[in-house]
């Protein structure tokens, strides 16, 4: 007989969780309460810059093995575009110094010794400093284990951390600083590749999962919110969604619930999840970027970080944000704009412009909040957790998302 499972949640963790398991030969329900797919992953017409833009600037990396597989099952890892070499160029806007980190195309952190392919400025030394991030405890903080301080730190570690970890990189968790590094920076050029969706998030992670799993038959079902579970004994019995609805589950029906930490806690009491998030600011200005700009900018020493090219239009990310959610709209769009054309080189007045400012964009990867992050097995023996926020061993990215899809879909088979 053909196996049942409702997926609760059409970001890209309940997405990723939909497909694989449609692929098993499930009859798959998805529910969104929501009106669109995607979650924070996903994209949407603007009318200030009347553009299609993302609602945040997410950057894959070639060793992100399960959303390229993700990708690669929906048919559109072709749209995850990039340069064919692991190259990262910078900026520094209080010096005007200019540099490029090429990390090659080996399998092992051979740039590291070469200089002129590492930080300016650098030795190797400093990067041999680092190596007790690669093995230290979640329970440790990063400002324990490594320097934090000093020219590589201030170029390339700061930036790399503070954009994984959303937090001041010396008070995040230094076993998920630990887990980018090793999955980065010393796994070599060949898992460090940039690679950007630069025909929307939407268009190539989201729109094409609710395509494929529709065209299979599945049903994926907007505005169609969980009010609560119906528990029997230790397993869901029922999903109630309001009123007269309602769905009763046979015993060998299983459900994935991929929803944000605070919807997952009023559905499951007693839940542990994170309790405390920062905000990430993503700023779209409708200008052609220079010709020769790079797809992906490096920047220090300003508000901005990193600066993406795309067609039409620049776009920058500023993580750890909280600072900046309450700045007014305009006066920051100044700011941000000042630091995009020192840093790309365009000129002129503030262009068409907007500001998309994520109050709770992801839990704080700290010791403590990595700490209340739930696996994703419950009591209940056919109910499994999947999202950014349960126990990935990643922080919240999209890489972390499409792992804890995977993985319970992974126990939703081994169950059967």
């Amino acid at each position: 007989m053909q196996k049942t499972v409702h997926i609760i949640g059409a970001g890209i963790s309940g997405l990723s969780a939909a497909v694989r398991l449609a692929s098993a030969e499930y009859k798959v329900f998805v529910h969104e309460a929501t009106q669109q797919a995607g979650g924070r992953c996903r994209s949407y017409f603007d009318a200030a810059t009347n553009l299609t833009i993302d609602n945040g600037n997410h950057l894959l990396l070639s060793g992100n093995h399960h959303a390229l597989s993700y990708a690669r099952s929906i048919g559109t890892e072709a749209g995850l575009v990039g340069p064919k070499r692991a190259q990262f160029p910078f900026v520094d806007l209080s010096t005007g110094q200019r540099w490029q980190l090429d990390l090659g195309d080996s399998r092992l952190p051979l740039w590291v010794f070469d200089e002129g392919r590492r930080v300016p400025d650098t030795s190797l030394r400093d990067y041999l400093a680092l190596a007790p991030l690669v093995w230290a405890s979640t329970e440790t903080l990063v400002g324990k284990v490594i320097p934090c301080k000093g020219t590589l730190y201030d170029r390339l570690v700061q930036p790399l951390l503070l954009a994984a970890l959303n937090v001041d990189p010396p008070e995040g968790s230094a076993g998920l600083a630990g887990a980018i590094v090793r999955e980065t920076l010393l796994a070599g050029g060949q898992a460090c590749r940039p690679l950007i969706a630069r025909e929307g998030l939407s268009s190539v992670l989201i729109e094409p999962a609710v395509k494929l799993l529709l065209e299979r038959g599945n049903s994926v079902q907007f505005g169609h919110e969980l009010r609560a579970f119906g528990m029997s004994g230790d397993r869901v019995a029922q999903l109630d969604f309001g009123g007269d609805d309602r769905v009763a589950l046979s015993d060998a029906d299983t459900v994935v619930l991929a929803v944000p930490p605070r919807a997952a806690a009023s559905l499951l009491p007693g839940l542990t999840t994170p309790t405390k998030f920062r905000a990430i600011v993503n700023a779209h200005f409708r200008v052609d970027p220079p010709r020769d700009a790079a797809p992906i900018l490096g920047v220090v020493g300003g508000l901005v970080e990193w600066l993406f090219a795309f067609p039409q239009r620049l776009s920058v990310t500023i993580s750890n944000g909280d600072r900046l959610v309450d700045m007014p709209r305009e006066e920051l769009a100044q700011a941000i704009w000042h630091d995009v054309r020192k840093a790309s080189g365009v000129s002129g007045d503030l262009p068409p412009w907007q500001l998309v400012r994520e109050r709770r964009a992801t839990f704080e990867a700290t010791p403590e909040q990595n700490a209340l992050r739930p696996g994703p097995a419950t009591a209940q023996k056919n109910l499994f957790l999947a999202g950014d926020w349960t126990a990935t061993g990643l922080p919240a990215t999209i890489e972390g998302s499409v792992r804890s899809g995977d993985r319970a879909a992974d126990l939703v088979l081994t169950r059967r």
